[in-house]
């Protein structure tokens, strides 16, 4: 997995390449805690995301959950078979995904 990130003031956007899985989650879930801070608006771009697991859903709600309060996060450019796994998950109704 590849993670990129812009930041621009208090908006952080975060890019996902590749597999976002056991193995890879808590690099992005370290990521996420030391760069939250004054962000307001987080977006997380998935353009590059080929895959998905469980770990990975745990990451993804615990950013939105540090989030809440704080400002919004948005899930931009789901490619299908990761927004499968968000319909079957029920993180189609969890996240706010454009």
């Amino acid at each position: 997995m590849i993670i990129n990130k812009r930041n621009d003031g208090s908006k952080l956007t975060i890019y996902i390449e590749g597999r976002l899985d056991t193995s890879t989650s808590p690099e992005l879930s370290k990521e996420l805690e030391t760069s939250l801070e004054g962000v307001t608006d987080l977006v997380i771009d998935l353009t590059l995301l080929e895959y998905i697991s469980s770990s990975g859903l745990r990451v993804l709600f615990s950013a939105q959950k540090a989030m809440n309060g704080k400002g919004t996060m948005v899930v931009k450019n789901v490619s299908g078979l990761v927004m499968e796994v968000f319909e079957i998950t029920g993180f189609k109704d969890v996240l706010t995904i454009e």
